[in-house]
């Protein structure tokens, strides 16, 4: 037996093998213990990568998974390249022949004059939502040169069915950056100014403020759907000359051919519009900002403001809900095409501006005129009442004039008599027949009449006549000629008058 293992021993074969063995063992060791070594280093090196609680770090924002959120998002390779292809070209380092061609057919439309002042102009677009971002990709699309854009809201899934560039990659991102990515792979040549803040009355002459250079800025669009920020916005721009236009609801619309472009004060039939010039009113501020609004009306089976569901009310607060202090907390009934109707029709408006193409809008009413003529007829009411009266109604002087007419015709009676509800051959009359002193002579040479607003009503020429004989010269009461649905309408309607003007 120990012959025999001698002999294998001394065998050079088996020296061969057994070496090999040895030899395997040993290298299945090695790697062994090094993958041991290797993932020991990885685990040591993720722990000391997790910050002490209490250590100082940059970390500012945490994410949906508990994770720290980038502060700047890194884009594929493709953004990647559009980003510097971009900043080349804004330094001057594109083929102007290339951009000429892109802008051809603008270029034969406006002339080279008028496309020239477009790549020359410098736009700001506050509110990047559905109607900012069509208003905004038209206007570069179109040559526009600089674009400053100011909102401080994020693309959210909702805001995929209307607004302009925005993909699913783009929502949690700040929308007026996710404008200027988008359309820098367009017009690489645009210069884009992003503010992802809100604006503010206190922050307007900072986010208003000129160019680096010192260029003002050539327009200014308002696409905000809060009523305090729009009216904040307008104020300022008609305050400081700085050329303005206003888009009102796109909201509960469905019918393009009733979206207008007109002055703010004939933009009575569109909610929003009417909220916004009471306030601006308020500021001294009637007239001579164009607005593209709708004259839509709501009615059976078509959209409306959602309520805000009973589950939310009992959470707490209402006003906690929203995503900032007096923004709406209900869902807005929006149908993704009106948007991009109104955004484009502001876009189209700022290109003719600034081109100096000629243009002029079909007016959809034609009201000046027609409040003076308001106010004719009711002088020449209160002179007839007065000389029924007894009294003398020669010099009468009246506390109202055209611009109060056109508040009361407006604002408070919606455009419509309150009689019959038409819109056509508008008076304004007494509700009641004055008693007592009504008119003030106590100053020599001056007949002043104490009309107030509340004492007046919204009728048709034809129902004024009737409403003069009947009630205030026959003395009859309100009471005894209407309906109850009439005389609740005139209430309603005075008591807004009333809580208007404590805000004059």
């Amino acid at each position: 037996m120990s012959s025999w293992f001698s002999d294998i021993a001394g065998s050079h074969r088996f020296q061969l093998g057994l070496t090999a063995v040895i030899s395997g063992c040993i290298a299945a060791s090695a790697v062994i213990g090094l993958q041991e070594a290797k993932k020991r280093y990885n685990v040591f090196d993720l722990k000391e990568s997790i910050p002490d609680p209490e250590s100082p770090h940059d970390v500012k924002k945490i994410n949906d998974f508990g994770g720290a959120a980038p502060e700047e998002i890194v884009g594929n390779r493709d953004d990647e390249r559009s980003a510097a292809l971009a900043r080349r070209a804004r330094l001057g380092d594109y083929d102007e022949d290339l951009i000429l061609e892109q802008l051809a057919r603008n270029r034969v439309f406006l002339t080279d004059e008028g496309l020239k002042k477009l790549r020359n102009a410098f736009v700001i677009v506050v509110g990047c939502g559905g109607v900012g971002s069509h208003a905004t990709a038209a206007l570069a699309r179109s040559g526009c040169g600089r674009l400053r854009l100011i909102d401080f809201d994020q693309v959210t899934l909702s805001s995929l069915n209307r607004h302009a560039v925005a993909t699913l990659a783009d929502v949690g991102t700040p929308k007026v950056h996710c404008l200027s990515k988008r359309l820098e792979q367009i017009v690489p040549w645009t210069h884009f100014d992003c503010r992802n803040q809100l604006f503010s009355e206190d922050a307007a002459a900072e986010q208003l403020a000129p160019w680096k250079d010192g260029q003002r800025p050539t327009f200014v669009i308002d696409a905000i759907d809060n009523i305090e920020s729009k009216v904040a916005l307008l104020h300022f721009c008609h305050k400081n000359s700085i050329p303005v236009i206003c888009s009102m609801g796109a909201g509960c619309k469905s019918d393009p051919t009733r979206v207008f472009v007109g002055d703010i004060s004939a933009s009575t039939d569109d909610p929003l519009s009417r909220s916004t010039r009471r306030k601006l009113r308020l500021l001294g501020v009637k007239d001579g900002i164009p607005v593209v609004y709708s004259s839509e009306k709501t009615g059976p089976g078509k959209a409306q403001l959602l309520p805000l569901p009973e589950d939310e009310f009992k959470k707490g607060s209402v006003g906690e809900l929203g995503v900032l202090p007096d923004f709406r907390v209900r869902i807005l009934p929006v149908l993704g095409t009106m948007p991009a109707v109104f955004g484009l029709c502001v876009a189209n408006h700022v290109m003719l501006e600034i081109s100096g193409y000629p243009h002029d809008y079909l007016p959809s009413k034609a009201r000046e005129k027609m409040y003076e003529g308001i106010l004719a007829q009711l002088q020449g009411l209160e002179e007839r009442v007065a000389k029924h009266n007894g009294l003398d109604p020669v010099g009468l002087r009246m506390p109202v004039n055209a611009d109060d007419v056109g508040y009361l015709v407006e604002e408070v009676f919606r455009g419509r008599s309150v009689v019959s509800g038409l819109a056509s051959r508008l008076a304004l009359t007494r509700w009641r027949k004055p008693s007592g002193d009504w008119i003030d002579t106590r100053t020599p040479g001056q007949k002043a009449d104490k009309l107030q607003f509340d004492d007046l009503v919204c009728m048709t020429k034809d129902e004024m006549l009737q409403h003069e004989q009947m009630i205030l010269k026959e003395g009859r009461q309100p009471e005894d000629v209407y309906g109850r649905e009439i005389l609740t309408l005139v209430a309603k309607r005075q008591e807004e008058e009333r809580n208007f003007r404590s805000q004059r």
